[in-house]
């Protein structure tokens, strides 16, 4: 038995050996390529490598035996090969799929740094006013009635941006780690509107700025009156700061469909076109001429609070500024009354 396992061993290393190598070859050369090209000639390569080896062993002579074993080399091959296509298909795509995680993972982490760099420098700022002001009071700096009062009205002021900084930062917490949950109610959106323009109205007037609403029908949406709120307020806001004076804030309501559509037009020269894609990210500033006060999370909340109401939000140029066009689902009632 071993004198003839001896006899026969160096013709099948000798054939199966150069196919083996031919296939390794091969592979490096594929190694670049697609993973299932790649796995489909790992799995040949055996099948053919051993088939080469029988053949040698045979002597090329077909008895029985080697037909038998040829057919099981090729059903080894039919059963393999298309695993190896399906297993190397799954891979890539599991290989795709971690690359894009990877790269979103860096790109928030990226972001968060910036957030927390820009936080710190705007919280930073009116903490050292507050404090610059409390000590100049507690040390009798100041004492005549009138510059008291002025400095207190600008503690007040500072404090207030402090606060709204904090909300914003809560708020955008909750949006990101999914703990926003909405009670959906029918809301008007005339009443949004209207009470949000009367209380940014005075922040217009001082700068200048026209601000209007008007619409042909005034919707009734699905949604949470104080986030819609917070949403047009946040729209509002961010159009008034980048109009200039004597520039003009409009807000427009009409249906579309079974959906409302709220626009916010402004005038403040547009956004450069390679920035549109990124003015509702979180920790985007933009050209130095278009960067807040604040942490400038407020587009970012916005899209937060529109997507909770599985709606949509998008920016785009339009005429001497820009425009922010917010779709929100209309109230049932609504669909029926304007179906």
């Amino acid at each position: 038995m071993l004198v003839e396992i001896g006899h026969v061993l160096p013709f099948a290393v000798l054939f199966s050996l150069p196919l083996a190598l031919l296939g390794a070859v091969l592979l490096r050369r594929l190694s670049s390529g697609s993973m299932a090209t790649a796995l489909t000639v790992l799995a040949i390569v055996p099948v053919v490598s051993t088939i080469g080896g029988v053949l040698a062993v045979s002597g090329f002579m077909f008895t029985p035996i080697l037909t038998t074993t040829l057919l099981v080399c090729l059903l080894v091959a039919v059963v393999t090969v298309p695993t190896a296509v399906l297993l190397g298909r799954a891979l890539a795509r599991r290989s795709v799929w971690e690359r894009e995680a990877r790269a979103r993972e860096r790109a928030a982490e990226a972001s968060r740094r910036e957030l927390v760099a820009w936080i710190s420098h705007d919280l930073r700022t009116p903490l050292a006013g507050i404090r610059a002001m409390a000590e100049a009071l507690a040390d009798g700096v100041v004492s005549r009635r009138d510059e008291v009062a002025d400095y207190a009205g600008r503690i007040s002021a500072e404090a207030s941006a402090l606060s709204r900084m904090v909300d914003d930062l809560f708020e955008l917490s909750r949006i990101t780690a999914g703990a926003l949950r909405l009670t959906l109610s029918d809301v008007p959106l005339a009443d949004v509107v209207s009470e949000v323009v009367a209380a940014e109205g005075p922040v217009a007037s001082r700068k200048g700025v026209v601000l209007k609403a008007d619409a042909a029908t005034w919707p009734v949406v699905l949604g949470s009156d104080p986030e819609l709120a917070r949403v047009v307020r946040n729209l509002l806001s961010n159009a008034i700061r980048h109009t200039p004076p004597d520039g003009t804030v409009a807000v427009r309501v009409e249906v579309d469909g079974s959906s409302a559509l709220l626009r916010v037009d402004d005038s403040c020269g547009g956004i450069p076109e390679a920035d549109l894609p990124r003015v509702f990210d979180v920790a985007f500033r933009g050209a130095p001429h278009r960067r807040p006060v604040g942490g400038g999370l407020g587009l970012a909340i916005a899209r937060g609070l529109v997507e909770a109401h599985r709606g949509t939000i998008a920016a785009h140029n339009h005429g001497p500024g820009c425009r922010f066009e917010v779709r929100l689902p209309l109230s049932a009632g609504e669909q029926r009354r304007v179906g």
